[in-house]
């Protein structure tokens, strides 16, 4: 988009103009057009993706996919064979030395074509075959039943008509309903 900008400016387009046509904010518009007077077009060139850099050699990234591909368990994490991305971030500092953040991991796990999992929370004393039998068994039993159709209203806030109103009720004077 700035080399589009560039362009424009060299057919000596204003920048708000500019940033009509790019669909930009003015003040990006201004900047752009500070930067290209000052360098030209070559000021506008693009100077990479921003953030910080990889903390881990290609070498070494190469290494991270190998000990991800072995699975948790070759590495410590026998109870279940998921990568989380805290995991992961344990597993780079142990073998490379290198602080990451789980959110950091998470990045990393993705660069390299992984995903971190979620384990299931569940408790270690969990009786898997009691569980399925009883969901079987006892869970349409106990399961508490839905209302009926037609119990209810849409509108639980309209009232009721004049004609079916309790002659106590508020309103019920006879007097004709506002229109």
């Amino acid at each position: 988009m700035r080399m589009q900008a560039a362009e424009l400016f060299e057919q000596d387009v204003k920048p708000p103009e500019v940033a009509r046509r790019l669909r930009v904010s003015p003040k990006s518009a201004y900047q752009w057009h500070q930067l290209w007077c000052e360098g030209g077009v070559q000021a506008l060139a693009s100077r990479g993706p921003s953030g910080s850099r990889c903390r881990l050699s290609p070498r070494c990234l190469e290494k991270l996919a190998a000990y991800l591909e072995q699975g948790p368990a070759e590495h410590g994490w026998v109870e279940d064979q998921v990568w989380t991305a805290a995991r992961v971030a344990t597993l780079i500092g142990r073998k490379f030395h290198v602080s990451y953040s789980v959110s950091g991991a998470t990045r990393l796990m993705h660069r390299l074509g992984f995903s971190p999992q979620v384990p299931a929370r569940r408790v270690a004393e969990r009786d898997e075959p009691a569980v399925t039998a009883w969901k079987e068994a006892t869970w349409e039993e106990v399961k508490e039943r839905g209302r009926p159709a037609g119990a209810t209203s849409a509108s639980r806030t309209r009232q009721d008509s004049p004609a079916v109103r309790p002659k106590a009720a508020p309103g019920a004077d006879g007097a004709a309903p506002r229109s």
